[in-house]
């Protein structure tokens, strides 16, 4: 038998262990005001391995997107090609795009 003890004021149980738990319902919104409150490299992360648990890549593709960024990680380390910084890359996509 579980012993719970209602935390007042807040949607939470904890047990005997002190482990708490949350309402079924309330999961998805407690894991996203986490998630937001992580770094934007860090939620990147998440997201892809989100969308990755939904819709899969297959397998060819995934290998693909692979061996495409080993390459570019070559060219950019044999100086073929240059880094641009993120900030810089959005804005002129926008301008080229817009």
């Amino acid at each position: 038998m579980i012993d719970w003890k209602f935390v007042p004021g807040v949607m939470r149980w904890i047990d005997r262990r002190g482990s708490m738990h949350y309402p079924p319902e309330m999961d998805a919104a407690i894991l996203e005001k986490e998630a937001l409150l992580l770094p934007e490299t860090v939620r990147a992360v998440l997201v892809e391995r989100l969308l990755e648990s939904i819709t899969p890549l297959p397998a060819a593709l995934r290998s693909a997107w692979i061996q495409e960024a080993d390459e570019r990680m070559r060219a950019f380390r044999d100086g073929e090609i240059t880094a641009v910084d993120g900030p810089q890359a959005m804005t002129e996509l926008r301008s080229r795009f817009s």
